[in-house]
This record gives C-alpha cells, sequence and structure tokens, in this order.
C-alpha cells in the first residue's frame, strides 16, 4: 500500500512529474551549476513544504518526481523552482548569462504528469536513467 499522507480534514498521496528544458536547450546544467541547481531545488521545496522524491539533469533539462498536499497548486511550485532558481543560479554563476542569450535561463514551458502509485517506480527508474553515462 502506498504511504498516504494525513492533512487537516483528508487523507491524500499526491505526486507530479515534472520536466523543464534550458532556453534554446543550452547545455549548461554541468559540473558545479547542476550541483548548485540540485542544491537550490531543494532549498525551494523545503521552503515551500513539498518533497522532492528523485531529481536528476541532463545537460539541457531537469526531470523532478515530487509529492504535494491539495493546497499545492503546481504553476505556483513551478514559478518558485524556475524563478528563484534562475535568479539565485545567475547571481552565483553570472557567467551563465553570456552564454544564454537575452539572460533567460530556463525555457518558458514545462511538462508535468500525474504519477498513479502503479507508475511511480517506472518513472524513478526513468529519472534516474537521465544522466549519460
Amino acid at each position: 500500500m502506498p504511504k498516504v499522507t494525513h492533512g487537516r480534514g483528508c487523507v491524500y498521496l499526491i505526486k507530479y512529474h515534472i520536466v523543464w528544458c534550458t532556453k534554446y536547450r543550452h547545455k549548461v546544467l554541468q559540473g558545479q551549476v547542476e550541483y548548485e541547481l540540485k542544491a537550490i531545488i531543494g532549498e525551494i521545496a523545503k521552503d515551500n513544504n513539498f518533497i522532492i522524491e528523485e531529481m536528476e539533469t541532463d545537460l539541457d533539462h531537469i526531470h523532478l518526481l515530487i509529492s504535494c498536499s491539495p493546497q499545492h497548486h503546481i504553476p505556483n511550485i513551478i514559478k518558485a523552482l524556475k524563478g528563484v532558481s534562475a535568479r539565485l543560479l545567475f547571481k552565483k554563476f553570472p557567467e551563465l548569462k553570456k552564454k544564454l542569450w537575452g539572460g533567460h535561463l530556463w525555457n518558458p514551458s514545462y511538462l508535468v504528469a500525474t504519477v498513479s502509485e502503479n507508475t511511480e517506480e517506472q518513472i524513478r527508474e526513468y529519472i534516474k536513467g537521465q544522466k549519460p553515462i
């Protein structure tokens, strides 16, 4: 039985698979930038009371499996993740702006998919397998 969470007046199990890309698919998510991005995203999740269950990057995109409450609104989660991470990465790595046309780190679009307990393990393995060997 999947682990459900008890909230005030509800019991829930809500998970989303979220993916977004860098602007123009520039391959900048590597080395120290990748490390800092993962740390920043972990802090954003903590500050906004949702859980990052899995996270992996490739050179030009990031995959997340998050768990959240029914009170979380996905567009707000995405806005926090993309907006705060871009601002903090540009502050820590000003050279990133030179690599990106117009100074935007993230493409404005994203993918979000609900995850049922039947497909969760498949998505976990997919996310873990995103890093090329």
